[in-house]
């Protein structure tokens, strides 16, 4: 891309309509997220790579109270995919984990959208760094990342 930060990199993929929001305290979390922001858990919707068999970055953003069920996301997809190290992440990505945000990425993704991030009119995803983030809608959210929503979620339990 260029030597601009991945914060600005991001204000400038997002444009005017929305505002990166930077905290003192960690957003790398949910949790922190949350907390930082004063909405609910489920309200993240939290960037989570995956490096799939044939060796491509999957990109799943999920909502913050669920954890992805890796077999669904794989059945989607047509191959199995695997958590990703760090290492992997900034090489496709170009953020640190904790801090990866769900568009502009080095290396387009395959994109899947958590179904259960519909529910909110308003998300909070990552901004490229573990204490800034944006608000954005679901459907913004479609829109940016080229993704589908689809049902990516581990049963509870």
């Amino acid at each position: 891309m260029d030597d601009a930060s991945p914060i600005d990199r991001i204000r400038r993929l997002l444009g005017p309509d929305h505002t990166v929001v930077t905290f003192d305290a960690s957003t790398a979390t949910s949790a922190q997220a949350a907390q930082a922001i004063g909405c609910d858990v489920a309200q993240i919707a939290k960037s989570l790579v995956f490096r799939a068999k044939s060796g491509r970055s999957v990109l799943v953003v999920a909502s913050g109270t669920n954890r992805v069920d890796e077999k669904k996301v794989g059945m989607l997809l047509g191959e199995k995919i695997s958590r990703a190290d760090p290492d992997f992440v900034l090489a496709r990505t170009g953020y640190p984990i904790g801090g990866v945000a769900p568009i502009g990425h080095l290396e387009p993704p395959h994109v899947l959208l958590d179904a259960d991030l519909q529910a909110f009119a308003t998300i909070w995803a990552a901004a490229g760094a573990s204490n800034a983030v944006f608000a954005l809608t679901p459907s913004d959210l479609e829109r940016l990342t080229g993704g589908r929503f689809a049902d990516v979620a581990r049963a509870p339990g």
